[in-house]
């Protein structure tokens, strides 16, 4: 089974918390440190400028950067994890907030793994993203709520969408139009597929799809 880097943020967890297992590496970011106290959790690394924070904390294992820097937080322990072989990711603490542009970053963080061959999941209360390109995203019957899909860059291009209440054969999707919001589930296997480019998929159930490459 394949090591999830776990990749905590400053915005509140709600009760969404990790789900560790022996293998996984538990990384808070900045300020995410202070969340995962309020949680019971201890993270295996600690890494960030700390200007939200105020100043490093206590932890054996801690990487400080200069916030005079190019790369947020979550890509300083991203790039981390990549150079130590990780390549399945999940975020908590990035969706909400009163940091709008951290979230946006956060998504394009998602297009920062797809390119280099990995992939992440952002996790918030209420919501659910990630990155899809090249394949399929399948959900189970049983999956409910909104789910909706978002051009991430170029013209995204062979978009199918079977399974929910709106239906897509061989599309576009461009980040000119919100074609692809507020779709929904219907108690159907639900599938999403793209041929060439970057699509956000965005869905509210607890559920997390399987995919498949082309």
């Amino acid at each position: 089974m394949e090591h999830i880097c776990y990749i905590v943020g400053a915005a509140p967890l709600d009760g969404r918390l990790p789900q560790l297992r022996q293998g996984d590496f538990l990384i808070a970011a900045d300020a995410g440190y202070t969340r995962l106290q309020e949680a019971g959790l201890t993270p295996d690394l600690v890494i960030g400028d700390f200007d939200t924070l105020g100043a490093p904390p206590e932890h054996p294992h801690v990487i400080t950067h200069d916030p005079v820097k190019d790369d947020t937080d979550m890509i300083l322990a991203v790039r981390w994890a990549l150079e130590r072989g990780y390549r399945a990711f999940e975020f908590y603490g990035v969706l909400g907030g009163k940091r709008l542009d951290l979230t946006v970053a956060s998504f394009q963080t998602l297009c920062f793994l797809r390119m280099r061959g990995a992939r992440g999941l952002l996790v918030g209360e209420d919501w659910n993203v990630t990155v899809l390109e090249y394949g399929t995203l399948r959900f189970p019957q049983e999956a409910r709520g909104t789910l909706s899909v978002f051009c991430a860059g170029s013209p995204c291009t062979g978009v199918t969408l079977r399974g929910l209440r709106y239906t897509m054969s061989d599309g576009v999707v461009t980040g000119a139009f919100p074609i692809g919001v507020s779709n929904a589930f219907i108690g159907e296997t639900a599938e999403i597929s793209v041929k060439k480019g970057m699509l956000y998929v965005l869905w509210q159930d607890d559920v997390r799809p399987e995919e498949e490459p082309f």
